[in-house]
């Protein structure tokens, strides 16, 4: 069957399930297509690993032990450890890491049956909106390969966007499932702080680092989440209690009635036009299905960057303290002492915006700015998430756009990562509150590119937005729009 990376994951799990096709033709088509590693989105690739869990899952398959994914191939971000591929978080200083255990949420994506494919090019550490920040060169967006794919996800957003694998894991720090996601036309929902379980997921700021599913509709996303949420309390000490739930059970839900807050701040100067023409038009399709459009207020959106970006650094000059070449990774070859290993190794290891946001990190945290910086950020924060519940008591979901623009092309920004992180001003704040959010294909910009509409819910209301989400995919078909060629 040619059209086998066409399918989605719902299609490609029946098909499976009745054994119309077997794992092995799937795996083997996927991988076919994956040849010569298309828009550089892949960074570890082994076809004997991939074609031996395909095996395995037509075992089950036949002998009725089937998971409900069974065979459903699915790849991985490169900040998701795995036994089976190497993990470097694109970074050098990982440069050929292979972990002894598997992350929980790629372990459960198996235990539900998923094949994996590989593992996705991403920024070094998560830490970047363009996919540019990888020591292994940056992922082209399949819709134009001169412009940016989104990140940190990149790849897995590419990998979706041009029928490399037919679902991805992605993480999302302050916007890296969601900002990809509209960049490239695809679906992705970043879970409630704590829905997913952290462990084996590369830190880059623990207190808002959170996986999600990548897909092309909220119907696939909504099964691939069903199977990665769940609590994890003994690896995982931010993991929620929560059991896991089945998100495809309201999916076709009513809307009538859905009050979908419209904050102001995000429809203000500096959006660009084509954006909100797209978003416009997403939201008169949801005034077709009876939802009510509220104009809301949400006025600490702008603190949002200089919130985020004290904090995240701060985080991440901890986190990333352990790359020191002494147990693991990259290790400098000519060193005097211990303390100059460590000086050359890191500087040899870490790229440009992982040290300056070490740096970031390391000053907000010294003694003297501590309580200017750090302290006032994190009171802040509290406020952005005062905020958004103050909006909820009049709204049921939030709507806006994920980002100011559409993809812009490589090298724009180049010498300044302040407009990258401009970039990220819609998707911060959900972020900063640990509120669940996602992007839904609304329409495409300028130059044909695609814009994503951002929905963000209460606390673990996944499945409303991926409900609504579903519903919106129903009268519309921009996310079966796909790049030329695939």
């Amino acid at each position: 069957m040619s059209d086998l990376h066409n399918l989605s994951v719902k299609a490609l799990a029946n098909l499976l399930q009745t054994k119309e096709v077997s794992a092995v033709e799937v795996a083997t088509r996927f991988l076919a297509r994956m040849g010569g590693n298309p828009h550089n989105a892949f960074l570890d690739i082994d076809s004997e690993v991939t074609l031996a869990q395909a095996r395995a899952s037509d075992a089950k398959l036949t002998d009725g032990t089937a998971g409900p994914l069974e065979g459903v191939p699915v790849a991985h971000k490169d900040v998701f450890v795995t036994q089976d591929f190497a993990t470097t978080a694109g970074s050098k200083i990982l440069s050929g890491y292979r972990s002894p255990f598997d992350a929980t949420v790629v372990q459960r994506l198996r235990t539900a049956g998923m094949v994996t494919l590989g593992k996705l090019n991403c920024d070094e550490f998560a830490m970047g909106s363009a996919n540019e920040n990888s020591a292994y060169g940056p992922v082209q967006n399949p819709w134009d390969t001169a412009r940016v794919p989104g990140g940190s996800s990149g790849g897995s957003a590419a990998a979706v966007a041009a029928g490399l694998a037919p679902a991805a894991t992605g993480t999302d720090t302050g916007g890296s499932i969601r900002q990809p996601a509209s960049f490239c036309g695809i679906t992705g929902i970043k879970p409630t702080y704590g829905r997913a379980s952290r462990f084996g997921l590369i830190a880059y700021a623990s207190s808002l680092d959170q996986a999600g599913p990548m897909a092309r509709s909220a119907e696939d996303c909504a099964l691939l989440l069903s199977a990665m949420c769940g609590a994890d309390l003994d690896r995982d000490s931010t993991s929620l209690d929560m059991p896991s739930e089945d998100f495809s059970a309201s999916l076709n839900n009513s809307i009538e009635g859905l009050r979908i807050g419209i904050p102001k701040e995000f429809f203000g100067e500096g959006l660009h036009a084509d954006v909100r023409a797209a978003v416009d038009g997403a939201l008169r399709e949801y005034e077709k299905l009876g939802a009510k459009l509220v104009s809301i207020s949400l006025p600490r959106t702008e603190l949002s960057i200089p919130v985020y970006y004290i904090i995240a650094p701060a985080e991440a000059s901890s986190n990333l303290s352990r790359f020191d070449g002494v147990k693991f990774g990259h290790r400098a070859k000519d060193y005097t002492d211990l303390v100059d290993m460590y000086k050359k190794t890191r500087a040899e290891g870490f790229g440009n915006e992982v040290k300056r946001r070490i740096m970031t990190g390391a000053y907000v945290l010294s003694h003297g700015y501590y309580d200017a910086y750090y302290l006032q950020a994190q009171k802040i924060r509290r406020m952005i998430a005062d905020d958004f519940q103050n909006a909820f008591k009049e709204c049921d979901v939030i709507a806006g756009p994920v980002a100011p623009s559409v993809a812009w092309k490589f090298g724009e920004n180049a010498g300044d990562p302040v407009a990258d992180y401009l970039a990220d001003i819609f998707t911060l704040p959900a972020s900063l509150a640990g509120l669940p959010g996602m992007s839904v294909p609304a329409g495409f910009g300028a130059g044909n590119m695609p814009v994503g509409l951002q929905l963000i819910g209460n606390y673990f209301k996944e499945a409303q937005l991926l409900n609504a989400a579903h519903r919106l995919q129903q009268a519309t078909d921009f996310h079966l729009q796909k790049p030329a060629g695939v």
